[in-house]
């Protein structure tokens, strides 16, 4: 899996802020600095709930998007998939705990302590 390209990633922050299912037009509005056509936007949340990133509900004529993965497990994700392509998933999960921070570690620490 690749991450989210420039235009995707922006969508889905607004989405994740909002926490709330989301017409197009209101993530059109939030988006509006970019001065991004309405179609163009349109055209990126389609393609997200294509690709399984949102789920959809009917909203009189519109759609509500909402994402199907929270922030945290997306950025899980990637972290999981940058390992399997790197040809020695161990060796670059050792890396990547070599780098924490002390805060880190420890959050790392809690988790795995409360795992089953």
């Amino acid at each position: 899996m690749r991450g989210f390209g420039e235009l995707e990633a922006a969508v889905m922050d607004r989405l994740w802020a909002r926490a709330a299912p989301t017409t197009v037009r209101e993530i059109w509005t939030d988006l509006s600095a970019r001065d991004l056509a309405y179609n163009t936007v349109l055209t990126v949340v389609d393609n997200l709930h294509r690709k399984g990133w949102l789920r959809r509900e009917r909203a009189g004529r519109a759609y509500r998007y909402e994402p199907l993965s929270s922030r945290g497990e997306y950025g899980a994700r990637l972290m999981r998939d940058a390992m399997a392509e790197s040809g020695d998933p161990a060796s670059a999960l050792a890396g990547f705990v070599r780098e924490l921070s002390p805060e880190e570690a420890a959050e790392l620490l809690r988790v795995l302590g409360n795992r089953p």
